[in-house]
């Protein structure tokens, strides 16, 4: 490992009750790997039956586990979207408190989609995720991510917050920040972030995060929580950011985090000038105390009395057309007519009381398929989301010929009436075919196929 930056080692080892030398010893060990079971494709009790990629458990997440496992992310299961890789400290702050599962949540920084697809994990049929991303490139991942793991009732945007504070006033139960930081906790992990650190940098992030809260309280119901999280160390992004929060909105105040979070982190450090007298309701997760790299999380509730939502409920669904339902009529065995609507031309699938319409939005629920003339154009999310309905399901062997040559997108044999129909391996859907006379096309999206046999 690269050497550390003076400055920065002087400033860990002043950290009261801070191991320096365990730190160090831990950042010469291998970084921890882990990954999380998509319950919302396949119960953990049925995936621990063929789970090959590690068994020992993640102690504070319930479906997470430590990754044993060379090239996961070319498995089939994970094609099918069965696990999600993550580093182990990053599930904390999605556990930090329990999660109503018809709550309206927003995660403001959240690409690659980690922290997203844990939370969506934890909602239920009604339950909204907005999913957002200021950088193109990176919302383009994030949204691949969220198809990949089936997600349902999930909108992904691409836009910096204090847009994103205009179109939400008062309109979620819980806000994760997961706020662009100096990584000072990715070190091992990245070695890259130990060549970008200095002071400056810290103070800018500092800044940088203090507007991004200001613009989380504009779009928190009075009642609500923001889960505030970083992956660095510095006084200044965590425990003086969450101090000068308090100062500035007394109306909200620290709470303590699930007693699993707490007893694999350690508490938040009270500093000079400190105004909070409850700061070390923050947690600290240190990789030589727990497998994982460096987290910073606070969890900040809003203890006014809620208020009716200032979102004014839209009706601006479209009208569907016949060939759409159609379509579904024709591919799904069940449906709610209810949830379809049209989004920028496209026909999608959310919820009917989502009363959300955002045009501008990057992603916005499951997307059916693109309008042609006369028929639909499926997409891979719709496969992917609403594959366990399908009329027609393709079960093949995650190491049957079949099964590679479909990731390597070709068209494979199969005993299936004609019409579209979904591949699955283990009942979990991972793609696509039009089913011709006997020969399924390959519709399996040419940026996801494997290269090599």
């Amino acid at each position: 490992m690269k050497n550390l930056p003076e400055k920065f080692s002087e400033r860990m080892k002043s950290f009261p009750q801070f191991d320096y030398e365990a730190y160090i010893e831990s950042l010469n060990q291998p970084a921890v790997k882990g990954f999380r079971v998509n319950t919302d494709k396949i119960s953990l009790s049925e995936f621990e039956k063929i789970n090959i990629f590690g068994n020992n458990r993640i102690p504070f997440t319930e479906n997470g586990f430590y990754l044993d496992y060379d090239k996961a992310g070319n498995h089939p299961f994970h094609h099918a979207g069965m696990i999600y890789i993550q580093e182990p400290a990053a599930m904390a702050p999605a556990e930090c408190i329990d999660i109503n599962p018809g709550w309206t949540i927003l995660d403001m920084c959240a690409a690659p989609g980690g922290k997203s697809t844990q939370l969506r994990n934890k909602l239920g049929n009604r339950g909204v995720l907005v999913s957002n991303e200021i950088i193109s490139s990176r919302c383009k991942i994030l949204t691949g991510n969220i198809e990949r793991m089936g997600s349902h009732n999930t909108i992904t945007t691409c836009m910096d917050t204090n847009k994103l504070s205009s179109l939400f006033p008062a309109y979620f139960d819980l806000i994760m920040c997961d706020a662009p930081c100096s990584g000072e906790g990715m070190f091992r992990k990245d070695p890259v972030a130990i060549d970008e650190w200095s002071e400056e940098n810290v103070r800018k992030c500092a800044k940088r995060q203090l507007e991004i809260l200001e613009n989380a309280v504009k779009m928190l119901k009075n009642g609500g929580y923001i889960i505030y999280a970083t992956c660095t160390f510095s006084l200044e992004e965590n425990e003086m950011v969450i101090d000068s929060f308090l100062t500035a909105h007394p109306e909200f105040g620290l709470c303590e985090v699930k007693d699993i979070v707490k007893q694999h982190t350690v508490s938040g450090i009270k500093f000079d000038g400190c105004k909070s007298g409850d700061i070390n309701l923050t947690r600290r997760f240190y990789p030589y105390i727990s497998k994982g790299e460096g987290q910073f999380m606070a969890i900040l509730k809003n203890n006014n009395e809620p208020l009716p939502c200032k979102l004014k409920p839209t009706d601006k669904k479209g009208i569907v057309d016949k060939v759409i339902f159609d379509f579904l009529d024709d591919v799904l065995s069940e449906y709610n007519r209810s949830n379809v609507r049209i989004h920028n031309n496209n026909a999608v699938y959310i919820s009917s009381d989502t009363n959300i319409n955002i045009s501008s939005a990057f992603s916005f629920g499951i997307t059916i398929g693109e309008i042609k003339k006369n028929y639909i154009q499926p997409h891979h999310q719709f496969f992917m989301a609403l594959g366990n309905y399908f009329r027609r399901r393709i079960e093949l062997h995650e190491d049957s010929d079949e099964l590679k040559r479909y990731l390597h997108g070709e068209e494979i044999n199969v005993n299936c009436s004609n019409g579209w129909a979904v591949i699955t391996v283990r009942g979990c859907t991972i793609g696509g075919v039009k089913v011709v006379n006997g020969k399924a096309k390959n519709h399996y999206p040419k940026g996801l196929r494997l290269r090599n046999m």
